[in-house]
């Protein structure tokens, strides 16, 4: 189970701030490209990718969907409260379900200015959703470690989807510095973005355009769908030195039976994105838990992983047991959570190649992608800082290659 390096000081680099891109390029395909293999990189431009991937690669992208998690409620003081929605709690915990809850609902919430809503203060807002007048409501139910449990109650027949977009504003990460405009509506959402649930963006699948996945049907180059919900936790920093300590946060999965199909044959597997990365890593492991007949199949704790990666179960045999619990039990696709944590020493089983953008120091993204290519991860991103690469969510891309060897 131990990492190689389990120090966070390991995995550090100076990022200065003005290389942290706060706008988006003009053109989403015009960003730059870095492509990694065996200890080689080159430099091009994202639209030319299909000319660096083969025909028989097959690009997992995730569709999730980022919605306005930001509700600002106005006390008449200096700040207002900001209720930043996380994940639902009741009467779902799916966020598909939980978008479609009408009158009441309650959510984990990250809570600005908290300080100043008084527990016996009831938040309200009005506004206007297809010319009815709306009142929503926010109360505090319970105060967690680091969150609040917050119930949301409105008037009219409207679905909490509804009333998020339109009272929520979109949830930028907080190193970009300015507010959301009308140009990050757009272009902090994939062009395949599907299901609602994120409150980040799957920032690797920003730079794709229809003139690229064009390129890549030209080829022949098949293309698959996973969904993952990105949560705010993608952006808590890790605060002990020593990694195995760092809390992961739980994300939501959903996988349809057509994808573990095409997965079970499929061998030059390519993510697009972390968050595609993660899920079918944690997709290997729940086959397998369904192959070890565990309790709870379906949740993938943060070191079971590494704990039981010694256990050899091919990729195909994995995918096959999800397919016959499928058939089993009637349904079309699995619904599931992952806590998987990739650190240096994680034996891959699903994945090839990972298109990812480059990510903050001392973070969970950043040791992953360490995990993928080893200590050339410094390589990389010292050629990135060298070459005027712009960094984070609306910076540029890298198409890394699996080392299978350090």
């Amino acid at each position: 189970m131990q990492p190689n390096k389990n120090s966070l000081s390991e995995y550090s680099y100076n990022l200065p701030p003005e290389r942290i891109a706060q706008h988006p390029l003009v053109q989403r395909d015009a960003s730059k490209l870095l492509i990694y293999e065996d200890g080689e990189i080159e430099e091009n431009t994202f639209s030319n990718l299909a000319n660096f991937l083969s025909e028989d690669s097959f690009l997992v992208f995730n569709n999730t969907k980022v919605i306005h998690a930001r509700m600002l409620f106005d006390i008449g003081k200096n700040k207002p409260i900001e209720i930043f929605c996380l994940e639902p709690v009741a009467p779902f915990s799916q966020q598909e379900l939980a978008m479609n809850v009408q009158q009441s609902c309650i959510w984990r919430c990250f809570v600005g200015n908290a300080k100043n809503w008084n527990e016996n203060i009831l938040l309200e807002k009005t506004l206007e959703i297809e010319n009815e007048k709306v009142i929503v409501r926010a109360k505090k139910v319970e105060k967690e470690k680091d969150s609040f449990l917050i119930e949301f109650n409105w008037s009219g027949n409207f679905s909490f989807g509804k009333i998020l977009e339109a009272i929520g504003l979109l949830p930028l990460p907080p190193y970009i510095e300015h507010k959301a405009d009308d140009a990050d509506e757009e272009r902090y959402q994939t062009i395949y973005a599907q299901q609602n649930g994120a409150v980040a963006a799957p920032t690797a699948g920003l730079h794709f355009t229809k003139n690229v996945f064009d390129d890549l049907g030209k080829k022949k180059i098949e293309v698959g769908y996973v969904t993952l919900h990105v949560g705010a936790g993608t952006f808590l920093p890790m605060k002990s030195d020593n990694v195995l300590e760092h809390a992961m946060h739980k994300e939501n999965i959903l996988v349809e039976q057509k994808l573990v199909e095409q997965l079970k044959s499929k061998n030059e597997i390519v993510a697009v994105g972390t968050t595609s990365l993660r899920t079918l890593e944690s997709l290997y492991w729940i086959g397998f838990r369904l192959i070890q007949k565990e309790k709870n199949p379906f949740f993938v704790p943060q070191f079971y992983a590494l704990e039981n990666q010694h256990l050899q179960i091919s990729k195909a045999d994995s995918m096959q047991a999800i397919l016959n619990y499928l058939q089993e039990n009637n349904l079309s696709k699995i619904e599931a959570a992952t806590q998987i944590m990739c650190l240096p020493s994680y034996q891959f089983k699903m994945v090839k190649r990972v298109i990812t953008n480059f990510h903050q120091p001392k973070s969970t993204l950043l040791l992953l992608i360490a995990a993928f290519v080893g200590d050339d991860w410094k390589q990389i991103y010292n050629f990135a800082l060298a070459n005027n690469f712009r960094f984070l969510s609306y910076g540029d891309s890298s198409l890394l290659t699996l080392r299978t060897s350090f």
